[in-house]
């Protein structure tokens, strides 16, 4: 048995980035931020769609149609469609934010 909360290094110098499970359909991801953002110019644009939520922490993703920026705190969560561009636009600089995201095609 595994842990979302356990395994994570005292010093993250970039994003933690881990599969939990990968079949030919589904992809679940455990992520861990502590201030990582997109980079600046960067749009995520996956041919996936992603359904997200923020296990601990807390984050804002914006989306470029409308610039919209949305804020999530623990046990917020969201479904992203295939090519929906978007970014991770702030993180907690302070704390983890630990993200589980199910990617998953519509196939």
């Amino acid at each position: 048995m595994n842990n979302l909360f356990c395994t994570i290094p005292a010093s993250l110098p970039d994003e933690l980035v881990e599969d939990i499970l990968k079949t030919d359909k589904v992809r679940i991801e455990r992520i861990v931020s502590r201030g990582h953002i997109t980079p600046e110019g960067d749009w995520y644009d996956q041919d996936e769609g992603e359904w997200v939520m923020v296990v601990k922490g807390s984050a804002k993703l914006l989306f470029e149609d409308g610039m919209r920026e949305v804020s999530m705190e623990a046990g917020d969560h969201i479904n992203i469609p295939a090519h929906q561009r978007h970014r991770v636009s702030w993180t907690d600089p302070d704390q983890d934010t630990i993200w589980l995201a199910v990617f998953y095609s519509d196939n």
